[in-house]
């Protein structure tokens, strides 16, 4: 009997939307060899992550076994399944495997960074296979809110594994490959062992709409506008920037791309002919000479990110272009959870231009990149795998799913972040526990999660920050009284004095009390200092703020 075991394994995604990393290894336990499918990224927010730049999986696991890593696989050009490719292939140096649009895009970004673009190489769709080890992986076409996303086709000598990928079954997508229940039954006719799937809409009841819906109650919308349209989507959904351009040609507008994220979808699109006849537009320069009345603007920005032109439209000017009363706003986009106060601001900053806002609340306007659950279920029912294990959502979304998946008589396994499931043999089994979590990409350096910079800096921006400095002279005496600097604290407090001064007043009777022992011990001066600042700003001000102190010797 072998002792070779199939594993699966999410370093992230599986417990959170976003930040996507799946590892699925088959050899002798701890000596697998592994492919990994997506490398992707999570966004900061100011509450939990104030400054950061980007969020990443912690690859440590990976990091530790990078010889045993065969090739990893993107399955489409989504930031939380492609944004982390440049940022962790010094780490790993495994050759990166994707579809010409997902190459391209993932391509731009390692030439960001000065790693060489041939290490992303470009894979035709199923069913060409790449051998990496082990495992032989197909792209399989599925149709998403991006071009050329795949669901991945791994087989291994213990049976054919299906990742979904993100998915909806769509049909008539307008852009990229429709979903093809021929193909998928031909694919999964001689068994698979398990199913690894998007739980994202897990909750939404009704089937899933195709992008070719839209269309129609766009094209109106646009016709009945009397001044400038602007509208803003996701700008890796290239169909539905093709379905906004197209109503705003049928309705005599001249098109306009703002937005360099718009524009390098389009470019990469077309470059890789998943794009083949989009409408002409205009330069942002020449658009000042059109009439208002025959202007559309696509714009990014869609989930209220503070640079992107919608947010910038909003505040004033943007290449020269600025809104009007009466001119129309179109979010073709849901708002992503945590996203809304960004949006509600532009919302609100437009109303006080006169501009009509029109979002998707009736459902018109925008249709879901997702499966809801009885597409899910249908696709389930196609690939009829012996196991069924949610991914891409939160803890209710992947319960939920299991929830299904056994109400249908079949196995499913709620595996989070971690957990180890080894696929072996028929009865799948939690196999050992890996710590997994967060890097933060903060200006240039990636930092861990548990280094402590984030936390600072949110106690920081809670507490306030006061900077102390005292001077000893070479007799280990103080030389003058300390001095303090205050950061994000009030000017004055219960006393109605500088708080500035109450701190140094009260720090300079605490010196002149201290003992010769604790002004000889740095340690000691600190540890003092600091909880004489921290309770007179207290007293002050009903708040304990962060404290640095300076002990600067002359001799």
């Amino acid at each position: 009997m072998s002792n070779d075991r199939l594993i699966y394994l999410a370093l992230g995604g599986a417990g959170e939307i976003g930040m996507n990393c799946y590892v699925y290894g088959y050899g002798r336990p701890g000596k697998e060899r592994l492919i990994v499918v997506d490398l992707g990224v999570a966004f900061p927010d100011m509450d939990t992550s104030p400054g950061v730049d980007l969020i990443l999986p912690d690859i440590s696991w990976l990091i530790e076994r990078r010889d045993q890593i065969e090739a990893v696989f993107i399955t489409h050009a989504h930031e939380d399944h492609v944004g982390a490719v440049a940022h962790t292939y010094e780490q790993l140096k495994a050759p990166i495997y994707a579809r010409a649009f997902t190459a391209n895009i993932a391509r731009r970004k390692m030439d960001e960074h000065g790693h060489p673009k041939d290490a992303v190489q470009v894979v035709s769709a199923w069913p060409e296979q790449v051998q990496g080890g082990p495992f032989s992986v197909g792209f399989l076409p599925m149709s998403h809110s991006i071009p050329e996303s795949s669901s991945m086709v791994i087989d291994s000598p213990d049976g054919r594994v299906v990742h979904s990928g993100d998915f909806k079954l769509d049909e008539t997508p307008l852009v990229g490959e429709p979903f093809d229940p021929e193909l998928w039954a031909d694919v999964c006719k001689d068994g698979v062992k398990a199913l690894v799937c998007d739980s994202t809409n897990v909750f939404s009841r009704n089937p899933g709409r195709s992008e070719a819906t839209i269309g129609p109650d766009i094209t109106k919308l646009i016709q009945s506008a009397s001044g400038m349209v602007v509208a803003t989507t996701f700008a890796s959904n290239v169909a539905r920037v093709k379905t906004l351009a197209e109503a705003g040609e049928r309705a005599g507008r001249s098109i306009v791309l703002m937005g360099r994220a718009m524009k390098r979808m389009v470019e990469a699109a077309i470059e890789t002919g998943v794009l083949t006849d989009f409408p002409p537009v205009v330069q942002p320069e020449d658009a000042r000479s059109v009439p208002r009345e025959n202007l559309m603007l696509l714009v990014t920005g869609s989930q209220g990110e503070r640079r992107a032109a919608s947010a910038q439209l909003a505040r004033g000017k943007y290449q020269g272009i600025e809104m009007k009363e009466g001119d129309l706003f179109l979010f073709s986009s849901k708002t992503i959870p945590g996203n809304e106060k960004g949006v509600i601001r532009i919302i609100n900053a437009f109303s006080e231009q006169g501009v009509d806002v029109v979002d998707d609340n009736d459902g018109l306007y925008h249709v879901s990149g997702h499966a809801n659950r009885p597409d899910l279920e249908r696709l389930a029912s196609i690939v009829n795998p012996q196991v069924l294990i949610p991914m891409h959502g939160e803890h209710r979304h992947l319960r939920e799913h299991v929830k299904i998946a056994n109400g249908n008589g079949m196995t499913g396994v709620l595996a989070v972040n971690g957990m180890m499931v080894d696929l072996s043999g028929n009865q799948p089994k939690i196999a050992e526990y890996i710590e997994t979590g967060r890097t933060y990409l903060d200006g240039t350096v990636q930092i861990g999660a548990m280094d402590g910079v984030v936390r600072d800096r949110i106690r920081m921006a809670l507490n306030g920050h006061v900077v102390v400095t005292v001077i000893m002279d070479d007799e280990d005496e103080p030389l003058g009284d300390p001095w303090c600097e205050v950061m994000g604290l009030p000017e004055t407090g219960s006393s109605k004095t500088s708080l500035v001064d109450v701190l140094e007043a009260d720090l300079g009777q605490w010196l002149g009390r201290a003992g010769a022992k604790t002004l000889r011990d740095d340690a000691k001066l600190n540890d003092g200092l600091k909880r004489v600042v921290r309770q007179s700003a207290l007293n002050e001000i009903g708040r304990k703020p962060e404290v640095t102190i300076v002990v600067s010797r002359l001799s």
